[in-house]
């Protein structure tokens, strides 16, 4: 059996939770793609992914769908065929849009147990995480997680924690202190790096995917 391992660790009780839940992944880049990766491979029942972009050659270096087949094809597209060879029983649903306040309402039309917010768009995150406030549904946003090298500096937090963090610093000028303690996000407290070109923000293979895998562990360990 694909889960044997798994359910070995967790118990058939917490399995038979994850094959009936159901997550929202916002964002499909070098964080969201692997928070689908480990997901699809942790028996989860069904996936919504929503995501416009299509994969392009800079992806290489940090996204798991980055590969020379995948260039050019909507990433959506490319993730549900990936997660059709590693699960066949998992439902997944596709959108294949730029997430606004006019459009979000669109892609909560099921029970949704879990969103994860892994786009980049500062007034994206803020309809996600107002969204799923105002309709008391328990989610995660990604802050940075470019610019840096040390994984080890990854940690999951309340937004009014976070520091060293440029993207958490915008995105707590959005919120009251009060609401603030209500957001939970995965944040490095790594300062980020000065790069060579300051107008591209510099990335690996390891922070990102880091990132996405411990909110996967969390996700999982919420579920269960």
């Amino acid at each position: 059996m694909k889960f044997t391992r798994l359910e070995n660790l967790i118990g058939s009780f917490s399995l038979e939770k994850l094959k009936k839940s159901t997550i929202l992944v916002i964002g499909l880049g070098g964080v969201g793609g692997y928070v689908v990766e480990a997901l699809a491979r942790s028996g989860i029942g069904n996936l919504i992914l929503v995501d416009y972009d299509k994969v392009d050659i800079t992806n290489f270096n940090r996204q798991i769908i980055a590969v020379n087949s995948n260039i050019d094809k909507y990433k959506v597209n490319c993730f549900k065929e990936r997660i059709e060879g590693i699960n066949e029983y998992c439902n997944v649903i596709t959108y294949n849009l730029r997430i606004d306040n006019d459009n979000i309402k669109d892609i909560f039309n099921t029970k949704i147990d879990f969103v994860v917010d892994a786009v980049d768009d500062v007034r994206a995150k803020t309809s996600i995480i107002n969204y799923c406030l105002e309709h008391n549904v328990d989610f995660i946003s990604s802050m940075g997680t470019g610019n840096r090298l040390d994984l080890s500096k990854l940690t999951i937090t309340k937004l009014d924690k976070t520091y060293n963090d440029p993207l958490a610093r915008v995105m707590r000028s959005k919120f009251d202190k009060s609401i603030q303690k209500k957001i939970i996000v995965c944040t490095s407290t790594e300062l980020p790096l000065k790069v060579k070109d300051k107008f591209v923000i510099g990335s690996n293979a390891f922070v990102p995917s880091s990132a996405g895998l411990l909110i996967a562990s969390y996700i999982i360990r919420k579920l269960i």
